[in-house]
């Protein structure tokens, strides 16, 4: 079977009240290698909606080049339709920790659209720290032992 046909990405939705697009942009371009080339599934790419975001990915992009010796290959292309993975991508990492999954008690649809299952995949998968993650834990409505656990694994990927 090929898997070559498709684009794995993220589709991003935010409050333009809380943070802005070239915000998202700056930590698309810290968080990733844009010179890396993977191939169509895990290609690099910025896909705008209207011409304000695809200048600011192009000015974001053009501003990431200064400060790189190799070119940045980072498609910038118009969006198409997005198409959710199948239910066993979603949330993947947070899928590694069961018992945690199992605490959330949410649907697989419930699970896609869930901001706390968001953070909380996020979270044990390294992104965020753990300061952050005690200022928020009351609001992922787990127990004692479950944000223990989280905590644990956020230390085990904290840089020493």
């Amino acid at each position: 079977m090929s898997t070559g046909d498709h684009t794995e990405t993220v589709d991003i939705e935010f409050d333009p009240h809380k943070t802005s697009y070239e915000t998202l942009l700056n930590c698309f371009w810290k968080w990733h290698n844009p010179t890396s080339h993977h191939g169509r599934q895990y290609m690099s790419a910025i896909f705008y909606h209207d011409e304000e975001q695809r200048n600011l990915a192009e000015k974001t992009r053009d501003a990431q080049q200064q400060h790189l010796v190799r070119p940045i290959v980072t498609t910038i292309a118009r969006a198409t339709p997005f198409y959710e993975a199948e239910n066993y991508h979603q949330k993947y990492i947070l899928r590694q920790h069961p018992t945690i999954l199992d605490k959330l008690g949410l649907s697989d649809s419930e699970l896609v659209q869930s901001s706390v299952a968001c953070r909380l995949n996020g979270y044990l998968e390294g992104f965020g720290c753990l300061d952050d993650f005690n200022k928020e834990q009351e609001t992922f409505g787990l127990p004692e032992a479950s944000l223990s656990y989280i905590r644990k694994q956020i230390e085990k990927k904290q840089p020493h």
